[in-house]
């Protein structure tokens, strides 16, 4: 018997009887026979029957291949008739007959003859009285008395269940879980075990540990008088399961078959290589195993019996690193809602980063600073966020966009900072004159209203429901630590500060794979003369705005080299339009005339000059860098002064230095050869020497195609594939969340380009420039520093396209190095242990 054959509930059975575990007689049906019973063939019922002891009860439980495809409901107490009723009076009482006579009845009716369910659910009486109502309701419905024939019952219990499993609403179902649509279902027919009777009898549910936390605490629940899972409905009074001075417990009111279940239960974490739940019954003090089951725990209570398992040795540490998600790792770097608060959802929109965070409602960077300033933690809500946005979220506890997609500046920044975000609301209505924002709910919420951010499932709440805090304690750090001894690609993080650094650090970060400068330059003691810099006529007097500059950006990359010590740094040179750094507003236009001693008209027109029809694909990056060359001089020489002093304290330091949006091997030339000029001023002015590597990153399609001739001048290629996405498919990533999951739903595109790379577009022309780069420059070093670095999916074509380094936000590299563990292990032969 396997699993892909009768299910993991039969598999399980099938184990526990190999160990000689007191599982009640058990008969397991396979997918194709279930099949077959769907489409009116039946197996020999009587035969069936006869594998019983006679006048038993059955029950028959569903056996799906995962336990989390779901399956029609157990049914119980099958053969009980108006014969039986009789003879079982005598042994364990008339009320407790009438009962179990009861509940089949209820249950056969609902779920087998499809009869009105308030006829039966509202029966009040129970023993006797219940069951005579429920006959008399049974037979006016069904217009025929119920059925008394144990095969007969067992027959039709079996139809309805398998053709349950293959009606249309439950495939649908278990296709949104991950199931194939063939997913086959097993039957499971056994023997009760009835939990009702004159001795100690009842039912109940235990595991060894909690499966909120994952500490080691026996937890479940036992009801006297009870079948099934009766004593896990709410509002039940059951048992304590251990002593407890607050009530009865199962241990003192039944301590042999309790010592049994605690020593069976360790006997199956042993065996099984799993925490288990176990399903047990217990007839006149006699302990019967029902059922056993992979606990379902929560990630982070997942994490630790993983570790646990292992450091008993009862799965390797390979095992424990297969077991965990990488998805899930998300949800232990940050804070969230609490699984069990009541969530009061007002808007939703697209998941950008993840984590949850509670705070008054404000509607700009400015009184985002002003309520940090207070103390007051706050939400920012933006149509869509922009440079000048930085340190408004910096402030902000999390941030809520009615525009952009997994890529807007938005999401990124939210996921280097850690920071709650949700993008692309689009239903919602954002008005920012008014500071209103109006829900879903057709409610309007307002500048100071309390709400909470959930970005990882994209929701915006109202109020503050419960949150649990982040897990990063020893258990995590050895399990990444195992991961980080089976991977075989390097994984760097994207960051900007010196606090993403010290994040990517924190997270055990390779180094940094892209460290965007621009964002260093909307302080406020450098906005100013940034703008003097972008408004001055002649070089000198743009060299003279930018010496004021020079200093603040050798502090910047300093101290990130400190953080970093001994680690690569890679740092992307000034990138955007320098029309982004100037004022659109009239208060901001007249603060730069006064800087500027220029009248607002002049620095009016100036500013309107200098915009852009599409400034995505106009004079930014190298094209900057090559008609505005004093901007990349200056931060060269940041860069070489700062290895110098980082250098003097610490571990030497090899900067990375990367030109943005080249496509053409001239573009490198020409930079490469006033870096080189800038390199040889500072060696002669400080008398010491350094090294740097200069390299190229590669995010048009033009620099894919031409990769040959470009990576001879390089040391290094770095896919942005970000802006490449962009290119690739002409798509705005700010603009791409207004429809994007109107196409992801119709199936123009199986997922989010910006989220999950496109191996067939985007990926070829990565492909295309990994081979044409290696080609003329076999020592080149390859990675990707877009977004698609921290995503797992992603990784694994980076792996096997032959890259050295993966890059992401900080927040993502956890995820980024349990996915690679992942893949190498996977390519050993290692795959996830199936198990239910």
């Amino acid at each position: 018997m396997s699993t892909p054959t009768h299910g993991g509930r039969a598999k399980c059975l099938q184990r526990l009887v190999r160990l000689d575990l007191p599982v009640p007689r058990t008969v397991a049906l396979s997918f194709d026979a279930v099949h077959a019973i769907a489409a009116g063939s039946f197996p020999d019922m009587p035969a069936l029957i006869a594998a019983f002891d006679p006048g038993a009860l059955l029950c028959v439980r569903p056996s799906s291949e995962d336990q989390d495809w779901g399956g029609p409901g157990a049914i119980l107490n099958i053969g009980m008739n108006d014969a039986r009723f009789v003879d079982m009076a005598d042994r364990i009482g008339k009320e407790a007959a009438a009962g179990l006579y009861l509940r089949f009845v209820q249950a056969y009716a609902i779920h087998v003859a499809r009869l009105d369910p308030d006829s039966f659910d509202e029966i009040e009486d129970t023993g006797c009285a219940g069951l005579t109502t429920a006959l008399r309701a049974y037979e006016e419905e069904a217009e025929e008395p119920f059925p008394q024939d144990p095969a007969l019952q067992l027959q039709e219990v079996l139809r309805s269940m398998a053709r349950a499993w293959e009606g249309t609403s439950a495939r649908l179902l278990r296709q949104a879980k991950g199931a194939p649509v063939d997913a086959g279902l097993g039957l499971v027919v056994q023997e009760m075990a009835l939990g009702l009777g004159r001795g100690e009898c009842g039912s109940g549910v235990l595991q060894l540990v909690d499966p909120q936390t994952g500490k080691r605490q026996i937890t479940g629940r036992y009801l006297s008088q009870s079948q099934g899972r009766e004593a896990l409905r709410q509002g039940i009074s059951s048992l304590y399961l251990t002593r407890d001075p607050r009530g009865p417990s199962l241990e003192e009111l039944a301590p042999e078959a309790f010592a049994d279940l605690q020593a069976h239960t360790e006997l199956m974490r042993r065996k099984l290589r799993a925490e288990m739940q176990i399903e047990f019954t217990i007839q006149n003090g006699k302990l019967h195993i029902l059922d056993g089951m992979r606990i379902k725990a929560a990630p982070r209570a997942a994490l630790k019996i993983a570790v646990r398992l292992a450091e008993d040795g009862i799965i390797t540490p390979e095992d424990a690193v297969l077991r965990i998600d990488p998805h899930a790792v998300t949800e232990l770097l940050h804070r969230q809602v609490a699984p069990e608060a009541e969530r009061r959802v007002i808007g939703r929109g697209i998941a950008a980063s993840p984590g949850a965070a509670t705070g008054r409602l404000v509607f700009s960077s400015s009184e985002a600073q002003a309520s940090a300033a207070r103390g007051e933690p706050c939400i920012l809500a933006r149509r869509e966020t922009s440079p000048e946005d930085i340190r408004g979220m910096h402030a902000a506890v999390g941030v809520v966009t009615e525009r952009g997609g997994m890529s807007s500046h938005a999401a990124v920044i939210g996921r280097g900072l850690g920071l709650p975000c949700v993008v692309g609301a689009a239903r919602m209505r954002f008005n920012l004159q008014r500071k209103t924002l109006q829900g879903a709910n057709g409610r309007t919420y307002r500048e100071g209203e309390i709400v909470t951010l959930d970005g990882t499932s994209g929701e915006v709440l109202e109020g503050s429901p419960e949150t649990i805090e982040p897990m990063l304690d020893g258990a995590f750090n050895t399990l990444m630590g195992w991961a980080d001894e089976a991977r075989d690609i390097g994984v760097r993080a994207n960051a900007d500060t010196p606090a993403d650094a010290a994040t990517a650090r924190n997270f055990s970060a390779q180094g940094i794979g892209l460290c965007r400068t621009e964002h260093m330059f909307f302080e406020a003691d450098r906005i100013t003369p940034m703008r003097e810099m972008i408004f001055a006529d002649t070089a000198e007097d743009r060299q003279a705005a930018l010496a004021l500059l020079l200093p603040m950006q050798r502090k910047d990359f300093t101290e990130l080299f400190r953080i970093m010590e001994g680690l690569p740094v890679c740092i992307r040179l000034f990138d955007p339009p320098l029309h982004e750094f100037l004022p659109t507003d009239r208060a901001g236009l007249r603060d730069l005339a006064e800087a500027l001693d220029l009248p607002v008209s002049d620095v009016t027109r100036r500013v309107e000059a200098m915009g852009e029809y599409n400034p995505m694909l106009g004079l930014r990056g190298v094209r900057l860098g090559i008609t505005v060359p004093e901007i990349y001089d200056m931060q060269a020489r940041a860069i070489f002064e700062a290895t110098l002093d980082a250098s003097r304290e610490g571990a030497p330091v090899v900067p990375e230095i990367m030109l943005p949006l080249v496509s053409a091997k001239r573009e490198v030339e020409l930079v490469r050869g006033r870096v080189e000029a800038v390199a040889a001023e500072v060696r002669t002015e400080r008398g010491r020497d350094f090294t740097y590597r200069l390299g190229v990153m590669v995010e048009t399609p033009r620099a894919c195609l031409r990769a040959d001739e470009i990576a001879p001048y390089c040391h290094f290629l770095s896919f942005g594939t970000n802006d490449l996405t962009q290119m690739t498919y002409g798509l705005s990533r700010d603009d791409a969340g207004r429809f994007m999951s109107d196409y992801v739903m119709q199936g123009v595109f199986t997922e989010d380009p910006f989220h999950v790379l496109d191996i067939e577009g985007v990926g070829e022309l990565v492909a295309t420039g990994v081979a044409r780069g290696r080609a003329t420059n076999e020592q080149v070093m390859l990675s990707i520093c877009g977004e698609h670095g921290g995503n797992p999916e992603s990784i694994a074509f980076c792996r096997a396209a032959g890259m050295d380094y993966v890059s992401c936000s900080p927040f993502r590299v956890p995820v980024a190095r349990l996915a690679a563990a992942h893949l190498a292990l996977r390519d050993k032969g290692l795959s996830r242990p199936k198990y239910r």
